[in-house]
């Protein structure tokens, strides 16, 4: 799917059915169009909010069976032909809203339960597509999504903090010792290393939760996954291999890891 923005991972990618591709880039049109809003240029966040509030609109007409304005067509045409649950697409609508009036968080707790609504209901949203919505499947992708959003905090401090916003927990940044101060320096001395590596750590652990997922889905969506994790962890290990100086060394997929990638996920 050709999009405006630089993706480490795949999107509506012809590892995945023809037939679904359709949908997946719908829900990735309206989560990105939405992210947008919140995340870019320079709009005051009264206009940000409105913006949002747009988007919510278009959710309760395709709710109530009604014709959404035209750009949320290809949405609701989604949602009514694969029965797809609005409240998740409600809950990135919540993130995105948070994203405006909330620029740090306390604590790890606090960080995961904003990647419930800011990432697991899109990995959600692609198992309704399979028919795959028992409880562990459910679990497992919860796992791979916020791990993959955590790997993407970790590897853009320096471009969040160029928004305003401080991903890192608070309480994690008092543990090791790092301040704001050394994040606006871009100070990647030993306490920022251990910082970092213990961050991707933590992320590791919820990508081997999760990465069961793709071993027992079948065909080409099991493949994806695996990708998809593969490509999480070499985020990581690009992180830990440049010591967590992610202000110097940003992680960057090329297409030489795109084929480690797919061999590790065949």
């Amino acid at each position: 799917m050709p999009v405006d923005h630089y993706e480490n991972f795949p999107v509506a990618s012809w590892l995945l059915p023809a037939r679904l591709r359709p949908p997946i880039e719908a829900i990735y049109a309206f989560a990105r169009g939405a992210d947008d809003i919140a995340d870019e240029g320079s709009a005051p966040d009264a206009e940000r909010l409105a913006g949002l509030a747009r988007y919510e609109a278009a959710l309760g007409a395709i709710e109530r069976g009604e014709r959404p304005e035209e750009s949320f067509a290809r949405l609701a045409q989604a949602v009514r032909e694969y029965r797809l649950p609005v409240p998740l697409l409600r809950d990135l609508l919540d993130a995105f809203r948070q994203d405006v009036t909330c620029k740090r968080h306390e604590s790890y707790d606090a960080l995961r339960e904003y990647c419930r609504r800011s990432a697991n209901p899109v990995g959600r949203l692609l198992l309704h597509l399979f028919g795959m919505t028992d409880p562990r499947s459910l679990r497992e992708s919860d796992d791979v999504c916020t791990a993959l959003q955590l790997a993407n905090f970790w590897q853009d401090v320096e471009l969040d903090w160029g928004k305003g916003r401080v991903y890192i927990p608070i309480e994690d940044l008092a543990h090791f010792g790092v301040t704001e101060e050394d994040i606006a320096a871009r100070r990647a001395e030993d306490r920022w290393q251990r910082l970092m590596a213990f961050e991707c750590q933590r992320t590791r652990k919820l990508f081997e939760a999760g990465a069961p997922l793709g071993r027992r889905l079948p065909g080409r969506i099991g493949l994806e996954i695996r990708a998809t994790v593969a490509g999480g962890r070499r985020i990581l290990d690009r992180i830990d291999a440049a010591r967590g100086d992610v202000f110097r060394h940003r992680p960057v997929l090329g297409p030489l890891d795109w084929l480690v990638i797919i061999a590790k996920a065949v």
